[in-house]
């Protein structure tokens, strides 16, 4: 996909009878996070249990057999999309590691920036390494810390990483759940009933039947128990920098992020766009799924009529085989056709949420264009994507980003449209209630589009891989 790519979302409920198939129904709304594997972990007070595979959260999760032999009324889940590790079962997470002090499963959203610099300073320590998951780093700073108990050790352990995270752990004493202290990545607190749902995003809470409690603050650590929640923060204080790219992107448009109503500030993106670059036009037409409530906006604020000249088809797979190089140029339409009768005659303005490497955006203004529009314009409602990502989005190096490489008069020519415009940075911070991006210690986390990187880049100051795609590479495993 010529998009960011999410790494993961996370789910965990804490005494519910049927933990299991709430943590799997969870994972399902979750779906969109990640789509490369899933996982649960379950405790039913002596014992834990876990299930994990590649691949769709209802290709492994969909039998009674299944959620029956994840017993007990505690449980977390994983969706994972990988920016650290290979797709392997040795990676898919929750993970799971008997400890001095009992079991203990963790899943994460994220990554971890000093990851492999911790690596070689637990290898050289004696740490044998099951997976090339920046999350396992964890695992064995949890083992080695002198910490007196589970809280102390999480605590330890995670004073000593950097990065962008939030987890969910499972242990004997309870559920954790923890966000980094800048509150980069997304976790919220929920109850069904009585139990409580720690979780990525409110959609999960609402197929459920779940309540949405508040938002776990930056730099918090929750812990959960049968006597309640516990909250500590000990983690320095600072200032929070959330990923705008969950507003632009990443989070489903029904979640409450942060406070603010996703698809309402996509909304309020593309009326933004439409008043800082305004263009004569007869139809806003939205690249679905994901520039439709930009679209919308903009066509509201523009006064230009809003119709769906592009069909989305759903039932593509990820594994779809383009079986010869005489059909693999018509890639677009497995997923996108024109809808001609929208089109035809027409000054089109084509909305999206984002470009990435622009091979998408090239193929679907031309479609549009064979199509019979007499004129293509595309508003995009981010700014231009000049930077990767580094704190848990798989995103393509800077060489391979379009904007990184050329200015937008380019990158118009070489998308073959003939205008191209980007919401501006303070347009993007005015739909999210802010009068505009305070330039010397921004609201967000804004990187992509900025370069300001708010955690340290240790991995990749020192030199080391921020992946290693190399490690345990041709080994096949389902």
């Amino acid at each position: 996909m010529d998009k960011f790519q999410e790494e993961c979302g996370v789910f965990g409920i804490y005494r519910h009878p049927d933990a299991a198939a709430h943590t799997a129904l969870g994972l399902h709304a979750l779906q969109h996070r990640g789509q490369e594997a899933a996982g649960i972990v379950s405790f039913d007070g002596r014992q834990f249990y876990s299930h994990r595979a590649l691949g769709l959260v209802g290709d492994h999760f969909n039998s009674a057999e299944v959620i029956a032999r994840l017993k007990g009324d505690a449980s977390i889940g994983h969706n994972r999309y990988s920016t650290s590790g290979e797709p392997l079962i040795r990676n898919v997470q929750p993970l799971f590691a008997e400890f001095s002090f009992g079991g203990l499963s963790l899943a994460h959203n994220g990554n971890l920036t000093n990851a492999y610099t911790l690596r070689q300073e637990l290898i050289k320590r004696g740490a044998i390494f099951q997976s090339t998951s920046d999350t396992e780093v964890i695992v064995h700073l949890l083992a080695t810390s002198a910490g007196r108990n589970v809280t102390e050790r999480l605590i330890d352990a995670m004073l000593q990483v950097q990065g962008a995270y939030s987890l969910v752990v499972l242990a004997r004493d309870g559920m954790y759940g923890v966000r980094d202290p800048l509150g980069v990545r997304p976790l919220v607190l929920g109850q069904v009933g009585e139990s409580y749902v720690l979780a990525s995003e409110t959609c999960a809470l609402d197929i459920v039947g779940g309540e949405y409690v508040r938002d776990i603050e930056p730099g918090e650590m929750v812990h959960i128990t049968d006597e309640g929640i516990e909250s500590l923060h000990p983690f320095p204080n600072t200032q929070r920098r959330f990923c705008i790219f969950e507003y632009v992107y990443f989070s489903r448009p029904d979640s409450m992020v942060e406070g603010h109503n996703v698809y309402g500030v996509r909304k309020q993106i593309g009326m933004q766009l439409a008043r800082e670059k305004p263009t004569q036009a007869d139809v806003v037409v939205p690249v679905p799924d994901s520039g439709v409530p930009a679209a919308l906006g903009f066509a509201e604020a523009s006064g230009i009529p809003f119709d769906l000249g592009i069909i989305r088809n759903h039932y593509i797979g990820r594994t779809f085989i383009e079986p010869t190089d005489q059909v693999r140029h018509l890639g677009v339409k497995l997923k996108h056709n024109a809808n001609t009768g929208m089109l035809k005659g027409k000054r089109v303005v084509l909305v999206d949420d984002s470009i990435v490497r622009g091979t998408t955006s090239k193929k679907i203004v031309n479609m549009v264009r064979e199509a019979g529009a007499s004129e293509v314009h595309m508003r995009i409602a981010s700014p231009p994507t000049t930077g990767s990502c580094y704190y848990g989005v798989d995103t393509p190096e800077p060489e391979k980003l379009l904007a990184a490489n050329n200015s937008v008069a380019q990158m118009a020519k070489l998308i073959e449209a003939d205008s191209l415009e980007f919401v501006s940075m303070d347009g993007l911070y005015r739909a999210l209630g802010e009068a505009k991006r305070n330039g010397d210690v921004p609201q967000y986390c804004d990187a992509c589009f900025s370069g300001d990187y708010p955690i340290p880049l240790t991995d990749r100051i020192t030199g080391l891989s921020p992946k290693q795609k190399d490690l345990f590479q041709g080994v096949s495993e389902v």
